[in-house]
């Protein structure tokens, strides 16, 4: 009884994290209405993306150990990103572009490092996080690109007025160095370790809650 239960309590965080991975992710790479600010959002949607997906991911490898579960809860982000965003669609909300699956070959690189080091934890942690961190960002960038074009539909589909403190500020020359995949990139590389160990730690915890 008690395996089972575990195993159904393990199986329902990773539903939880995977519905909340794909709620936080939602919006990322729809530029339509971030027009002014489009390499802000984009470095931000960059750095959500990595986290939600290396927590979800690393937790549920290092519950399985088995190398390409990682990958299977990349393709459940995916889904679930699809389902939404064609209820969304339905409703009127003006995409005119389908999220590509850019979390799978970063979960790939999770899942390619986690085989590779024998499933040793702290490899994971370390070279598996700095890998997602470095790679999503890279892979997100389809995203924009498969915008066909956000001017025309920004001016098809206003926006309310903004409130003053919203209001979007002319754009500086060198901010963010131009480059929103190295600014991503950099801090993914960082909060990925940070946010895998907590993938693994997360395992730890409800073993201890499932024991007592």
């Amino acid at each position: 009884l008690m395996v089972w239960l575990r195993r159904c309590t393990h199986y329902l965080f990773i539903v939880v994290v995977a519905v909340n991975s794909t709620l936080l992710t939602i919006n990322a790479g729809d530029y339509i209405f971030y027009t002014d600010w489009a390499w802000s959002s984009y470095t931000v949607f960059s750095i959500s993306q990595t986290l939600m997906l290396i927590v979800g991911a690393t937790y549920y490898l290092t519950f399985t150990g088995v190398p390409g579960t990682a990958t299977y809860y990349a393709l459940i982000m995916t889904v679930y990103t699809w389902v939404a965003k064609a209820a969304w669609f339905s409703l009127g909300y003006p995409y005119d572009f389908i999220v590509t699956p850019v979390w799978l070959p970063s979960a790939m690189l999770l899942d390619l490092v986690y085989w590779a080091t024998k499933k040793n934890k702290h490899s994971l942690i370390l070279f598996g996080g700095v890998l997602v961190g470095m790679s999503l960002p890279l892979f997100n960038m389809v995203n924009l690109i498969t915008v066909a074009d956000p001017l025309e539909t920004a001016f098809k589909y206003p926006r309310p007025t903004l409130p003053p403190y919203m209001t979007p500020i002319e754009p500086q020359v060198g901010k963010f160095y131009n480059s929103p995949v190295a600014l991503g990139a950099g801090a993914g590389a960082v909060l990925g370790c940070t946010f895998a160990a907590l993938g693994c730690k997360l395992n730890t915890w409800t073993y201890r809650w499932m024991a007592a």
